[in-house]
């Protein structure tokens, strides 16, 4: 039941271009994606899906120089990048992170990957090769489910035979860019699982997409000595004594999972 966490890398951000080797305390920003999903103790693999484009030569040249497993794919059928990347890596169970997320959370990335299964954790480690209960996980939905995770803690987890259906099926140019929604707009068409958390911190900005953006995350990295192994509750109790921290990105509106990109026409 290998579990393979796959990363969606793109040079060509339509608000922040380049933004994935932008550089965060010393190390390209999807390195330190890399670095922290690697550290989660039920993915068995992680690998980084790019594009065929020639902006993203730059993304497979850093992906060979560190010695990242990486495919490459459509720029916009997203779907099919993830698709083809799973079957490539003979992955069972496919964890989704995006390399605008350095301060994605291994932690909290188990504590998905175990939703899946229907455990904690804690659990996981006596499993074996036990079957998923659930198609999907993820412990953030759009409106109108609710977000109690940061924005940046973003992780999805589901069954290769759920992305299969999806890859197979799924017809909106949403679906195919955003890769899950197939597996959970329709209530009932796949068993779903929400994980939340209480208290909610969802009002919360993490994730890189704008300048604004890059400059908290680089503050926050700056404050923990650019290291990489500090857990997203470090971070939330530096909020708590510094709240003036949240001001620097307030005004960011985050997108929608309807919005698609209009290059891709």
């Amino acid at each position: 039941m290998k579990r393979v966490a796959i990363i969606q890398a793109r040079m060509a951000s339509s608000r922040l271009p380049d933004k994935v080797l932008l550089d965060i305390g010393g190390e390209p920003m999807l390195v330190r994606v890399y670095q922290r999903t690697q550290r989660a103790r039920w993915v068995d693999q992680v690998v980084v899906a790019t594009t065929t484009d020639p902006g993203d030569d730059p993304t497979a040249e850093l992906c060979s120089s560190r010695g990242y497993p990486y495919v490459r794919g459509s720029a916009t059928d997203v779907l099919d990048r993830y698709y083809q990347a799973a079957r490539q890596f003979d992955a069972r169970v496919i964890v989704r992170i995006t390399a605008d997320c350095p301060l994605i959370d291994p932690d909290v990335i188990d504590i998905t990957v175990a939703a899946l299964y229907g455990r904690k954790p804690a659990d996981l480690e006596r499993m074996g090769n036990d079957t998923p209960l659930r198609d999907f996980a993820a412990n953030r939905l759009p409106p109108p489910w609710k977000r109690t995770y940061p924005i940046g803690l973003d992780t999805e987890v589901c069954t290769f035979e759920a992305l299969e259906k999806a890859w197979e099926q799924a017809d909106q140019p949403h679906q195919r860019e955003h890769v899950m929604p197939y597996l959970y707009e329709e209530e009932g068409r796949f068993r779903v699982v929400v994980v939340n958390h209480e208290p909610d911190r969802g009002s919360l900005r993490w994730t890189v997409d704008t300048a604004e953006d890059l400059e908290l995350v680089r503050r926050l990295f700056s404050h923990f000595g650019n290291r990489d192994d500090f857990s997203w509750q470090d971070v939330l109790s530096l909020f708590e004594e510094e709240p003036e921290l949240a001001a620097i990105n307030a005004g960011v509106l985050h997108k929608d999972v309807f919005e698609v990109d209009d290059r891709a026409s």
